[in-house]
């Protein structure tokens, strides 16, 4: 492809200049008349601004406070105003028709018919306790060697309470104070080392919540490593108060080494109170298990 060639600078060319013209021949000098000059026009002076007085800092809030507390203030008298001019709103009945039992109005002399089993708790509650402990699972047997006198389902609540709590003496006047009723149970072995237990403690339905306030107690300090399981344990599915715990292996020497599974619940006036002990491992699904089918139970 030929270049372009590029044109050069031009060069600047120097500015034209005009002949001189001709010197005038020289005039005779004139008288030169000096003036005075004229004095320069007086000029006013700038006006001062006069000084502006500050306004008080604060001034504007208080003023915006009070213009608010006035609004409140008015708009609550006209409130109340155009409260008292309405009619008053009659409040609903008391008695609700739709909460009575019977439902309707029985001739006098005549006593309702009592709730049937499936509505009325007590009826089984209130029955033989026993038959709420869940049946012996296939594969277990029957434990003479507790240390609670089972054989015929029944414990006496001192004997309760001395044979399943350090501090008996202060657990006895707990379950008086809180009107423990009675406490029935179970206790079976299967192998030679694995063993449970369960037991149903009953308390009176009174203006003290027995069963809640035992089950929140035992609770409370299962998740200490001290006396309790070392862990926050975990829900019993169905409950919404009750948990079931793994605790810790308890090595000792000369002995063989202890596992304990315990699970606790309450569910109206009554407590369950469940353990299992081994010389092996205790899985979780076990503990749940027992836990799971003797609330269904309550």
């Amino acid at each position: 492809m030929a270049e372009t060639p590029v044109p050069e600078k031009p060069v600047a060319e120097p500015p034209v200049t005009e002949p001189a013209p001709e010197a005038a021949p020289a005039a005779e000098p004139e008288a030169v008349r000096v003036t005075a000059p004229e004095a320069a026009p007086a000029t006013e002076p700038e006006p001062v601004a006069a000084p502006v007085a500050k306004r008080p800092r604060g001034r504007t809030a208080l003023l915006v406070l009070a213009a608010a507390v006035l609004g409140i203030a008015g708009g609550t008298a006209v409130g109340y105003d155009v409260q008292a001019g309405r009619a008053p709103t009659p409040l609903p009945a008391l008695s609700q028709p739709g909460l009575a039992y019977p439902a309707k109005a029985l001739p006098p002399g005549k006593a309702p018919d009592p709730l049937p089993v499936s509505q009325d708790r007590r009826v089984r509650t209130d029955g033989d306790l026993r038959k709420l402990v869940i049946g012996r699972p296939a594969g277990w047997s029957d434990d003479d060697s507790s240390l609670l006198d089972l054989s015929d389902g029944w414990v006496a609540p001192d004997v309760y309470a001395r044979s399943s709590y350090e501090k008996e003496g202060s657990m006895y006047e707990y379950f008086l104070e809180y009107d423990i009723r009675r406490v029935a149970g179970a206790a079976w072995k299967r192998g030679q080392y694995r063993t449970a237990e369960i037991h149903l403690v009953q308390f009176g339905s009174g203006t003290v919540q027995g069963a809640q306030d035992f089950v929140e107690g035992q609770l409370a300090y299962m998740p200490g490593s001290e006396i309790g399981a070392g862990n926050i344990g975990d829900a019993i599915k169905g409950s919404g108060n009750g948990r079931y715990y793994l605790y810790e292996v308890d090595r000792k020497p000369g002995y063989l080494p202890s596992y304990h599974a315990r699970a606790t619940v309450y569910r109206g006036d009554i407590a369950a109170d469940i353990h299992l002990y081994d010389t092996v491992p205790i899985s979780k699904k076990d503990i749940r298990t027992l836990a799971e089918r003797q609330l269904e139970r309550l």
